[in-house]
């Protein structure tokens, strides 16, 4: 059941970002180049991503690694299918993560940097 429920919102993320583009949202191409900057802010600790950079991270390796947990070769269509998974997860994590950045990024250009003043 959780592994289901965790795939289900991978798919619902993805849908609901992709959607979000397609409704005058950010454009792919302004995600992507937020990612640099989101991996920069986050190793400053300035942005609370780490966690989900790791995630990432790890959904990348494992999608370009030659070891895989179901093999493509003996097991034909099911050794694809959990890269399948992998992918969609990662694009959709990507795309929500890079949405939710975007909107801390212009969240954060309002803020006018002091202090409280006694």
């Amino acid at each position: 059941m959780g592994k289901t429920l965790k795939r289900s919102a991978a798919f619902t993320a993805l849908a609901r970002a992709l959607m979000a583009g397609a409704r005058g949202g950010p454009s792919l191409g302004t995600r992507l180049a937020a990612l640099p900057r989101m991996i920069r802010a986050t190793t400053r600790g300035e942005y609370d991503g780490g966690l989900r950079l790791a995630l990432m991270t790890a959904a990348t390796a494992y999608i370009v690694s030659p070891i895989d947990l179901l093999p493509e070769i003996p097991l034909a269509i099911f050794g694809l299918a959990d890269d399948a998974v992998m992918v969609t997860w990662l694009a959709g994590s990507v795309l929500a993560e890079t949405d939710r950045f975007l909107e801390w990024e212009a969240r954060r250009s309002s803020v006018i940097p002091g202090g409280l003043v006694p």
